[in-house]
């Protein structure tokens, strides 16, 4: 499937031109990963031969249960690391680069499950994100004139992103207080803390209530516009049609098919991931 002959679907403007098909290469990757194979014994849970990611744009990682897609995200960001294969980031190999080390180079991710740390404050859990804080050196540890300005920046940041997300109430609670849906907003606002140039997100909506919901659609909105680059894996369709500028598609560790929102309930290989083979009509993918 290709753009030439399927012009009544919408493309966001980043994507002009860009094949509808698996691999397709995009104008301005931010990143890219080629060959990527993950197996656990005999099986082979990610078998991924190219995968580029558009600079300043949301792109949605779908797939049935089991896809592998929550193990490929774990590769992207050194969390897992694979059998083979290479991933780059702005340019620099990540192999040799620990999952933290990755997080300072402006890549970050938050998880299904989130990691907030329930026995400190929410204050504290973003005062933790932030990264080359001179404090944290032993030898100025005793020297609080060389980086008391510092802290103050950093803790004024933290306060603000708090505000954004609407938690500024919940400044000094312990973060084991929170319910599920604000420790989402809780594990966003801290990731904001490394003032990323990407943020991977895994099933940011798993356990949220509605009313938290739009909430978390628009904050996702909100980094696209700030310049920041979205990739995130989710199992809620209608997120996916009404944020993504760009979805993928994976089926048994593979990507079976790549395009715009719009194109991919028509795409044959995705309705066969999802119903099975010969199965003809479209696929709905609000119904999920």
């Amino acid at each position: 499937m290709t753009a030439e002959n399927t012009a009544d679907i919408p493309v966001a403007p980043a994507f002009a031109g860009v094949p509808w098909e698996p691999g397709a290469a995009k104008p301005d990757p931010i990143l890219v990963a080629t060959g990527v194979r993950r197996s656990f014994g005999g099986l082979t849970a990610v078998d991924v031969d190219h995968l580029e990611v558009q600079r300043g744009q949301i792109t949605a990682l779908i797939g049935p249960n089991g896809a592998g897609k929550t193990t490929f995200f774990n590769l992207l960001t050194n969390f897992d690391t694979p059998d083979v294969g290479t991933r780059t980031f702005e340019g620099r190999e990540l192999s040799r680069v620990a999952a933290h080390r990755v997080a300072n180079l402006g890549m970050v991710r938050t998880f299904q499950l989130t990691k907030s740390l329930s026995k400190m404050t929410v204050i504290d859990n973003m005062l933790l994100g932030a990264t080359g804080q001179s404090g944290e050196r032993m030898w100025r540890s005793f020297l609080p004139f060389t980086w008391r300005r510092q802290e103050a920046e950093i803790t004024a940041r933290a306060e603000a992103l708090l505000e954004r997300f609407k938690l500024s109430h919940m400044r000094d609670e312990f973060a084991g207080t929170l319910s599920g849906g604000q420790r989402k907003l809780l594990e966003m606002a801290r990731a904001l803390m490394v003032e990323p140039n990407m943020v991977m997100l895994d099933e940011p909506m798993a356990g949220v209530n509605p009313a938290l919901k739009q909430s978390l659609l628009d904050h996702v909105k909100g980094l696209r516009d700030e310049g920041m680059t979205v990739l995130f894996v989710e199992h809620d369709m209608d997120m996916v049609q009404e944020i993504s500028d760009w979805v993928v598609v994976m089926a048994e560790g593979r990507i079976i098919a790549e395009g715009p929102p719009a194109s991919i309930g028509q795409n044959q290989a995705v309705v066969d991931a999802y119903l099975g083979a010969h199965h003809d009509a479209a696929l709905d993918l609000g119904e999920d």
